[in-house]
């Protein structure tokens, strides 16, 4: 009976070795993918917010410019503008760029630049700019 005792223990310990050894290799697993995808969600999160950043700092300083410039003349042609460059200046004031979790942030993204193509048409300004020594056009 010590035999067929011991066979049935050396069995149970590789039984036991293999289930430890996939809870080991799962958690090992488990942590080196997070670590991983932490890593990856920083960079892409960076890359995307660094693009927003970019775009509204772009709208921003052009509606900054033409409203500096407006003042100056107060026509009412030149009033119906000023008041759609206080409008898109305001929208981008609003906008919780520091807030990665806004759930409207693409709809607001969007609202801005329509806004910012109804300012530019109105300004008989082209709304296709070229930014930096590329040369590349920025697509808003």
């Amino acid at each position: 009976m010590a035999g067929a005792g011991s066979s049935s223990d050396v069995f149970d310990a590789i039984v036991m070795a293999e289930e430890r050894f996939h809870g080991e290799g799962y958690r090992e697993g488990y942590a080196e993918g997070s670590h991983i995808g932490v890593a990856e969600g920083r960079r892409y999160g960076s890359l995307h917010g660094a693009k927003v950043g970019s775009e509204i700092g772009c709208y921003l300083g052009f509606a900054l410019t033409w409203q500096s410039l407006l003042q100056k003349c107060t026509d009412e042609k030149n009033s119906k503008k000023l008041r759609a460059l206080n409008s898109l200046i305001g929208m981008i004031q609003k906008f919780p760029y520091e807030d990665p979790t806004y759930e409207k942030l693409q709809e607001d993204m969007e609202k801005i630049r329509g806004k910012f193509k109804q300012v530019c048409s109105m300004l008989n300004v082209q709304s296709d700019f070229r930014m930096g020594t590329e040369r590349s056009p920025l697509t808003f």
